[in-house]
């Protein structure tokens, strides 16, 4: 039973991954248009919850946000804590180091 949690949470973190780079994406192609735009606190949600990587890497493939500070220091930094979260679940709690 505890595995299937353990992938349930690994399906939930690539989901929230895509969905962040997608987002950066969609805001991009969105701003080029002049359409209506995901709101930023969206964007930092969608990355905030898991979506590290992919919001990360959105910004800098799409070459999007990266003018604004906020998004080039937190999205890196929500990455990294996220990984240090990940790391420390398996070595500390799972036991697997």
């Amino acid at each position: 039973m505890k595995d299937q949690w353990l992938w349930i949470a690994v399906g939930a973190i690539v989901l929230m991954n895509i969905i962040a780079f997608a987002l950066m994406g969609i805001d991009k192609n969105r701003a080029q248009k002049g359409k209506w735009r995901v709101p930023e606190k969206t964007l930092f949600l969608a990355t905030a919850l898991f979506g590290g990587l992919g919001g990360t890497l959105g910004m800098f493939l799409f070459r999007h946000k990266t003018k604004h500070w906020y998004f080039r220091v937190f999205f890196p930094l929500f990455l990294l804590l996220q990984a240090a979260a990940i790391v420390y679940y398996f070595v500390k709690i799972r036991g697997i180091a």
